[in-house]
């Protein structure tokens, strides 16, 4: 048997299912329906399922304060107002927490911004055994205001459908396809975006991005897969998407970082990460110079936005490396000079770190002995292998210096311990779920979902 709950009529109330841990709401019995203050209200789909995602500022004094909530819609209907305005309102079921007792309600979502309450919570979401005192305030206790700390983000937790944002300009490309599969099964809408099709509109008030012409809506999540020939523009659509309140993956700076080879190489040594021995010099002047602080020969030349292998080329000889450093000169191109590391024997790492751990690592040797790249784009076969704890710690170390969530770490295998020997930002997956049969794709989906304060 429920015993009487007592209430005053204005009380704290926690909606733990939309991740709002207190909100000030006036309980009004004259009411028939609940209401929630809520902006940004749109309606998506999931599997054929419709859900609303909305947003909400609990606390008027604190305007900046906005947590970003998504439910099931139950449907759309007709209220009104207690000044006599119709308005054809979205409804949602959430569970509701006073005191001790909680329980399931419907609420409306509506634009309180005028209202000195965020919540109204009317007849309908109350129970019989429940009393109000129309002369008293806060019987169940006043805003712990500890509650929207920073520290203690990690409670507001709740399980609730995501609206992910993939940026690609490859939608049908395995690791795309992947990772929008894993977020759909996993019950949240996943939408590839093609970054060079974006154009901005940087408001103070209302930052919003533009899709072939029309206004997006607003993403809980942004994965951001950046070509690196779009890298600037691509990284511009990321900070646009930053500022419209969602939050990436991966930071558009540590990007940048990663990109920017003679960048990443200066992080990494700041950092105290091994790396194969670096030389870059600007003036034609210092060829000679650069070749001398590599030190051996053959060396690597390596252009500054090279990916997959391509642009890396081994110089066996010092008349070989001013040839092509001179052809790279004509050409104004940024490269790097390194030494190469005889003993990996064309062998690499690739170890993928996401969340501060290795996920998952795989050996790429180039079987053919005519090529000393071995990256799979160049013809590397993967193999399963086992990192050492040093090999695992100095991937993380990498990923960390260079401001990463999610990466791709290559290591050399060399006579001084493992080299750092890059970290790509946008790795793909394909070659490492195949050989390790793990689905990593989930838990890209899975990291996402803890960022936002979801558990399984």
């Amino acid at each position: 048997m429920k015993h009487n709950l007592e209430l005053g009529w204005e009380e704290w109330i926690n909606l733990s299912s939309l991740n709002i841990p207190a909100i000030k709401a006036k309980v009004d019995t004259g009411a028939q329906t609940s209401s929630l203050h809520a902006k940004h209200i749109e309606i998506f789909k999931v599997k054929k399922k419709k859900y609303v995602r909305f947003e909400v500022s609990p606390l008027p004094e604190k305007p900046n304060l906005k947590i970003s909530c998504s439910a099931p819609l139950l449907n759309k209907r007709k209220v009104i107002s207690s000044n006599g305005e119709s308005e054809n309102r979205c409804f949602i079921k959430t569970t509701i927490k006073l005191g001790n007792r909680e329980w399931e309600t419907e609420i409306s979502l509506t634009d309180r911004q005028s209202m000195q309450y965020r919540m109204l919570l009317g007849r309908s979401g109350l129970e019989p055994e429940m009393i109000v005192h129309p002369t008293e305030s806060f019987l169940l206790g006043q805003l712990d205001k500890t509650l929207y700390r920073k520290k203690k983000k990690k409670a507001l937790k709740s399980r609730r459908a995501l609206r992910i944002a993939l940026l690609t300009r490859e939608p049908n490309n395995y690791t795309s396809k992947k990772i929008m599969l894993a977020g759909q099964s996993r019950g949240h809408e996943v939408e590839t975006i093609n970054t060079t099709r974006c154009y901005l509109d940087i408001d103070i008030d209302n930052p919003q991005i533009f899709y072939d012409g029309k206004p997006l809506p607003k993403y809980d999540v942004v994965i951001p897969r950046i070509g690196a020939s779009v890298t600037s523009y691509g990284l511009a659509v990321t900070r646009q998407f930053l500022l419209t309140g969602a939050i990436s993956i991966n930071q558009p700076q540590g990007i940048a970082n990663s990109r920017d080879k003679l960048m990443a190489h200066q992080l990494l040594a700041s950092a105290g990460i091994d790396i194969p021995i670096t030389g870059f010099a600007s003036s034609p002047k210092d060829t000679r110079g650069i070749i001398d602080t590599v030190g051996s020969i053959p060396l690597i030349i390596k252009l500054a936005e090279s990916s997959q292998g391509r642009g890396v080329i081994l110089a066996e000889t010092k008349k070989a490396a001013e040839t092509v450093i001179s052809a790279f000169r004509g050409l104004k191109a940024n490269f790097l000079v390194q030494e190469f590391i005889e003993e990996s024997k064309g062998e690499d790492l690739r170890c993928l770190v996401l969340g501060g751990k290795v996920i998952g690592a795989i050996k790429r040797l180039n079987k053919g002995g005519g090529d000393f790249r071995s990256n799979i784009h160049q013809g590397g076969i993967p193999e399963k292998t086992h990192l050492s704890r040093k090999e695992r710690s100095i991937a993380v170390r990498a990923t960390k210096a260079l401001s990463l969530s999610f990466a791709g770490v290559d290591i050399l295998r060399s006579k001084r311990g493992p080299l750092v020997l890059e970290v790509n930002s946008s790795p793909g997956i394909q070659s490492l779920e195949k050989t390790l049969e793990r689905n990593i794709s989930q838990e890209i989906i899975a990291f996402c979902e803890s960022e936002m304060g979801i558990t399984n």
